[in-house]
């Protein structure tokens, strides 16, 4: 591998217009494919085969009309007023004509439905005025029947007792024939009254039937009463926008078409604002906060490389990668569902990695010059030593970032291989951009102090007389390296007890930019209707086979009675009914917002619930359901991806170093790192320690992907560093050095790139830590501080000392394995001893 990186390298510094060349090349076909394939970015997750999935899946097959993306639109008047006439009548025209615009199944008034909700109130109580009349009138006539009754009975008497009486005096037979009409006459008054009261018992029956009914009827409306789509004081209102297509399908076009048409020809009088699944969209790649974190990364390299014109050229390798992987990522955005971060995450590893890789070659290039080796040879073995390195870091990073695929998350899987993408264009640039570069600079790399050095003997120059004499290298003393441990162990394990209490999940309207629309929606409606309004729930339930009417009602009332009763739900509406009647669907209002700790146990305990008298079942989706399943399918497959990338990084560090002890001290430290850095991404975004200097105005749960994210990308980043550290202490032990002298050894030979190469990620990743989007925000800062710890407190103190302690054995290897790997030599010590320099 070397000795083809030092063969690229060479041809790259002498053919320079050629390598250019190519590379603009691969620009414009990346730019055509982009112009050609970008599909649009989504806002939105999603983890298949959770319960919320299933609920949608079932919903889209009886309910298809409720299946569908839905959104808030609140509006809210200027003077905080209630709205007048003519704006409700404008109000109403704009909601009519929104029914129109793509995607949009449906819009509601807010204003005609609260007069639908009092016609039904209305209705209501003239229905159970004229069941109460009817019950009195009914009661009016049994007292009329009953009293026919008892004429009657005294009429059939009065009958008898002349009957007997004739018969005791010995009338005849044939004279006994009027007592027959007059029976004939009484029996005909029964049966007249037998019929009255049937027709009396039939209408009590039918008025018990619609009085049970008004009195479901009435408890539904009761339950719902807390739903609202108008303020106490009728200065806010919620329009609900419904739409045809999907969460995850409905395109930016869609929801951009429901903003222009509400924003534009404003009404007089009335703010317009918007929830989060209407104008949440794709955050913006790069803003001011990534350019400080640039321009920060270039006065590192300046100080490092110590010339201008050194220091740019990692700049223009990074920012070409990140050009052609941003622009050939996106171009695949119409051929597969991608999630705005995606592009994101390449932009911050493409430049963070891009301008590392170019420094670590054009560093080791610059010292040879320094040493009076010939350029075009100094690239060559620059790009064989230190480019082979760069290969084999970066081959760490892919590694860690494409196994993000095994987490069967296919969001997460899309975003480590655009990751992986960005990364393997950085090492392919490093390894051929940079020396066409460096060739085309030739010794202009150097200063001119620089250059006049080259060749004097440091004996006799006038500077080196000046200077101290170097202290000889000695190794640190036991002591030191065992309260170094300790002590950098310490620090760690304190920084990551926060991480205890990590909650996870997916950000609302809270944490959008205070300025933005969607805060300004997510506030309204915690302020006027209600933090719960802002998470509310769809719950399904399966109904009995052969239900009537009746029973629909009855179920229904027994479902939202039940949902009622669970703590932390403020009101539960009805809102629909499957045509075979087998699927009921009800909106629950939490008491809190959607990531709060009880909308969290209420969506447990709802599906805990499982199964209602019946075989009634329930199922429950909405937003909030949906951050939770997504949260709680990432924390399962955390451990797994943890496992996969550290097993298969175990593998090439140990074909790396040719050790066993080493790959597990520095896997060791990075779970230190990684633990203290969810620490620290807790205290600050969910505790809201240090929230105001980062420019937060909100805190709660951590962003639900960010956990394995930070695993893929750090442990990356962190065997980054371990080579480049590891590799020279190995590279002093194999030259003769003692164990412990070879630590230090190493590690003054790499502090100084390695300690620039960190400054950089971490100026570079910090950038992104005062983006708008909160998502970029906590992944900025997540990386940064993670790169910092590890570089700075595992890779700088923790892991020279354990070596140190370690001695000897940190190398050891058994024979058997030692002799089935191949050696790699990624220091270059073979390279350099087939050309030396001159």
């Amino acid at each position: 591998m070397a000795e083809l990186l030092y063969r690229l390298g060479t041809f790259s510094a002498r053919r320079i217009g050629v390598v250019i060349g190519a590379w603009f090349a691969v620009l414009a076909l990346a730019v055509g494919g982009f112009l050609v394939g970008f599909g649009g970015l989504t806002s939105s997750f999603d983890v298949p085969g959770t319960a919320s999935g299933d609920v949608i899946e079932e919903l889209q097959e009886r309910l298809p009309e409720f299946s569908g993306a839905s959104g808030t639109v609140v509006l809210t008047t200027t003077d905080g007023e209630a709205f007048t006439d003519e704006q409700k009548t404008a109000i109403g025209e704009r909601i009519a004509d929104a029914r129109d615009l793509p995607d949009v199944a449906d819009v509601i008034d807010p204003f005609t439905s609260e007069v639908q909700r009092a016609d039904q109130a209305a209705q209501l109580e003239d229905g159970r005025a004229q069941l109460d009349a009817g019950a009195a009138q009914l009661e009016a006539g049994q007292a009329q029947l009953d009293a026919g009754r008892e004429q009657l009975a005294a009429g059939q008497a009065q009958l008898d007792g002349a009957r007997a009486q004739a018969v005791a005096a010995g009338t005849p037979a044939d004279m006994l024939g009027a007592f027959d009409d007059q029976q004939a006459a009484l029996d005909a008054q029964v049966a007249a009254l037998d019929a009255q009261q049937a027709q009396i018992d039939s209408s009590r029956d039918e008025l018990t039937v619609e009085s049970t009914r008004l009195e479901r009827g009435s408890e539904l409306l009761s339950l719902a009463s807390g739903i609202r789509l108008v303020s106490d004081d009728s200065s806010a209102a919620l329009v609900n926008v419904a739409f045809t297509e999907p969460r995850l399908e409905l395109s930016e076009e869609s929801k951009q078409a429901v903003m222009t048409h509400f924003e534009s020809d404003p009404i007089d009088g009335v703010e317009v604002s918007f929830s989060t699944d209407i104008a949440q969209g794709v955050p913006e790649i790069f803003g001011v906060g990534e350019v400080v974190g640039v321009a920060i990364a270039a006065v590192v390299l300046l100080v490092l490389l110590g010339s201008a014109l050194a220091a740019v050229l990692p700049l223009l390798t990074a920012i070409m990668g990140v050009a052609i992987g941003a622009v050939s990522v996106l171009a695949f955005s119409g051929v597969v569902q991608m999630a705005s971060v995606t592009p994101m995450l390449g932009v911050m590893l493409g430049l963070a990695v891009g301008i590392d890789y170019s420094l670590f070659i054009i560093n080791r290039h610059r010292k040879q010059l320094l040493q009076g080796a010939d350029v075009h040879e100094s690239i060559g073995l620059a790009n064989g030593t230190a480019g082979n390195a760069v290969v084999f870091a970066g081959a760490t990073v892919i590694v860690a970032l494409l196994a993000l695929n095994v987490t069967g998350v296919p969001f997460l899987g899309l975003m480590g291989t655009a990751g992986a993408v960005s990364v393997a264009i950085a090492v392919l640039i490093a390894i051929t951009l940079t020396p066409a570069l460096l060739g085309l600079v030739g010794m202009k790399l150097l200063s001119r102090r620089a250059r006049a050095r080259i060749g004097q003997d440091p004996a006799t120059d006038d500077t080196a007389k000046r200077s101290r004499p170097k202290r000889e290298l000695r190794p640190m003393s036991t002591l030191r390296a065992i309260v170094t441990v300790l002590a950098s162990a310490a620090v760690l394990l304190t920084i990551a007890i926060p991480a205890l209490s990590m909650r996870v999940g997916l950000p609302d309207g809270s944490s959008e930019a205070e300025d933005s629309s969607s805060y300004r929606a997510f506030t309204v409606i915690e302020d006027q209707f209600g933090a719960g309004s802002n998470g509310t729930l769809l719950v399904t339930a399966t109904l009995p086979d052969g239900l009537d009417e009746d029973g629909v009602l009855e179920n229904q009332v027994l479902v939202a009675q039940t949902l009622a009763d669970q703590t932390d739900v403020v009101a539960v509406a009805p809102i629909a009914v499957s045509d075979d009647s087998s699927l009921a669907a009800f909106q629950v209002v939490p008491v809190e917002g959607p990531n709060s700790l009880s909308t969290e146990r209420l969506v447990v305990d709802l599906r805990e619930l499982s199964t209602l008298p019946d075989g009634i079942e329930l199922g429950v989706a909405g937003q909030a359901a949906i951050n939770i399943d997504i949260s709680e399918g990432l924390a399962d497959v955390l451990p797994l991806y943890l496992a996969v990338v550290v097993g298969l990084s175990l593998l090439i560090m140990i074909l790396v170093f040719r050790s066993l002890l080493v790959p597990l001290i520095a896997t060791g430290g990075f779970i230190l790192s990684l633990f203290a850095t969810y620490g620290a991404v807790v205290a600050v975004f969910q505790w809201g320690w240090f929230g105001e200097v980062l420019g937060l105005h909100s805190t709660g749960p951590i962003l639900s992907f960010l956990p394995v994210i930070l695993v893929g990308i750090l442990f990356g980043l962190a065997m980054d560093y371990q080579l480049f550290l590891a590799t020279g202490m190995r590279e002093a032990y194999v030259h003769g050095s003692s164990a412990r002298l070879a630590v230090v050894q190493g590690f003054r030979a790499g502090r100084s790139v390695v300690i620039a190469a960190a400054l950089i990620m971490v100026s570079v990743f910090g950038g992104f830590v005062f983006s708008e989007a909160t998502i970029i925000r906590s992944i900025g800062f997540g990386l940064a501080f993670g790169v910092l710890l590890d570089a700075f407190v595992v890779r700088m103190l923790l892991m020279p000392a354990i070596m140190h302690l370690l001695g000897r054995s940190a190398w050891w290897m058994p024979r058997w394995l030692d002799r089935l790997l191949p050696d790699v030599d990624v220091e270059g010590a073979k390279l350099e001893r087939r050309h030396p320099i001159a």
